[in-house]
């Protein structure tokens, strides 16, 4: 019940007709509840597909967008297929977050064309008056059911409530609005297998690939989001490569049946969590139920108005949108905070997948720069007179500079021993820079020996060569490059 209306709605938002929004949330729903990676999560047409969705269909047509979405289907089988699922962990909360807010403020935006109506001539130009006071009205209206019917009971889908107020309302009294019906009928049966029609040439793959790859995008981040939620909220695991095979498995199917393909819905996943369900038979109900609506209630869904829908997405947006981040903003650190609002531009000036990619970008350039402020040295003087630096930190491509200056071997004393104790040398970058300055002391004529070097990092040294002094004993057994997720046993130098 709470799918039909945002399935209709987001439709819209993507100038599709409500069975195109429909029969995707159907078969999405359906294969993704008997397949996917968590079960319990919902599936189905989702806003932050439709927002990209929208400037496909308006320029090239609902064919495209049907071979964009089985395209999209395959780039998500092959991002299940080489395990791509688990670079979810990379995305950073900040991005996250900027995440949600973009998508809240761009489904916003798109509901402003629910207040457009065409003149004679086929112009569209903002509603006035009357017209739209009772837009504004309805919607309201809705919004105000929605949320009040929401605190009374969770045993019937606050949105429905607020449809079936609205519409009795407009039914009742017999106002002059749109309504579904008027946009375009949505009495059809199963829906039927179609091969995109579309050009099979070069051209065609020029215009379908790149959205392809923003839908595929999309639909894994949303989708492994939303199940990293779920699993967190069952205290369960869930298999993010067996979702991407399976949110890809659907999207090929709703390509060929006319769909505009879908992904996993945060909202009605949680939703459907608090409810209780847990297992597939959840999800799979909910298909099969939104498939009997669509068989057998498309009179009923025609007569909702218009302005119910969008109030609907209204809600959906003060529900998407993370109003807690703008209560935090003073308090996180100002780089993330510029990540949240670079991750929100991006989402409304571009699209989600750049906007992802971005602010995982600049959240890495963050993360270098701060590491690489945070190499020193202590120094202690020998028995013998020798100069010792203990090094602490890691010595990576960014800190290089940084490691550069903690050293004068003109001034230094002849015999200097450099501990890596501390250290962690994790790329190439290191290992070149202790080749330089083993070089500079060699000019100098000085005596330098470096220890607790690991052994992989000694072999690959070419100047240092023969001043490594290794005890493989005493040395913390660690790589040039560390991979935390492969369970290597660190052990402590102590």
């Amino acid at each position: 019940m709470a799918l039909v209306p945002e399935a209709i709605a987001f439709a819209f938002v993507a100038g599709l007709e409500p069975l195109v929004g429909l029969y995707s949330a159907f078969i999405v729903g359906l294969i993704t509840a008997l397949f996917g990676g968590r079960p319990g999560m919902i599936s189905g047409a989702t806003g932050a597909l439709a927002v990209v969705i929208v400037s496909l269909v308006a320029s090239h047509g609902t064919e495209y967008l049907f071979a964009t979405v089985v395209m999209m289907g395959v780039l998500q089988l092959l991002a299940g297929v080489f395990h791509l699922g688990k670079f979810i962990r990379l995305v950073p909360y900040p991005v996250m977050l900027g995440f949600v807010n973009g998508l809240a403020i761009v489904i916003f935006l798109a509901q402003f064309g629910q207040f457009k109506v065409a003149d004679a001539s086929g112009v569209m130009h903002w509603m006035e008056g009357s017209q739209l006071a009772l837009m504004l009205g309805l919607s309201v209206l809705t919004m105000v059911v929605i949320w009040g019917s929401g605190k009374l009971t969770k045993a019937v889908p606050a949105p429905l409530v607020g449809i079936l107020v609205t519409t009795g309302l407009v039914l009742g009294f017999g106002l002059d609005v749109r309504n579904v019906g008027d946009m375009a009928s949505i009495d059809g049966g199963l829906p039927s297998f179609h091969f995109p029609n579309v050009p099979t040439t070069w051209e065609t793959l020029m215009v379908v690939f790149p959205y392809a790859v923003i839908l595929a995008a999309i639909g894994l981040i949303e989708s492994l989001l939303t199940l990293n939620l779920v699993a967190e909220i069952t205290e369960t695991r869930g298999g993010a490569s067996k979702e991407c095979l399976a949110q890809g498995g659907a999207n090929i199917v709703t390509g060929f049946f006319g769909g505009m393909g879908g992904c996993a819905m945060i909202g009605q996943s949680m939703i459907n969590v608090e409810s209780g369900g847990r297992t597939r038979l959840a999800g799979t109900s909910s298909a099969l139920f939104l498939l009997v609506f669509i068989l057998f209630a498309s009179g009923a869904i025609e007569m909702i108005p218009l302005a119910a829908l969008t109030g609907v997405m209204f809600m959906v947006v003060i529900g998407t949108f993370a109003w807690s981040s703008l209560r935090i903003m003073r308090k996180i650190p100002k780089a993330d905070a510029f990540v949240l609002v670079l991750v929100s531009a991006v989402t409304v000036f571009s699209d989600l997948a750049m906007a992802v990619v971005v602010g995982v970008i600049v959240s890495a350039l963050v993360l270098a720069w701060k590491s690489s402020q945070t190499i020193h040295t202590r120094i202690k003087i020998g028995e013998a007179g020798e100069k010792i630096y203990l090094l602490d930190g890691p010595l990576f491509f960014a800190s290089v500079e940084s490691f550069a200056a903690l050293f004068n071997p003109k001034d230094d004393p002849q015999e200097v021993i450099i501990d890596f104790l501390g250290t962690r040398v994790l790329d190439h970058s290191g290992l070149q820079a202790i080749d330089q300055l083993a070089e500079k002391y060699k000019r100098a004529r000085k005596s330098v020996h470096i220890r607790h070097l690991s052994p992989d990092c000694r072999a690959l040294l070419t100047k240092a060569g023969d001043l490594v002094e290794v005890s493989i004993i005493e040395d913390p057994m660690y790589g040039v490059a560390v991979d935390y997720g492969a369970g290597f046993d660190v052990k402590s130098p102590e």
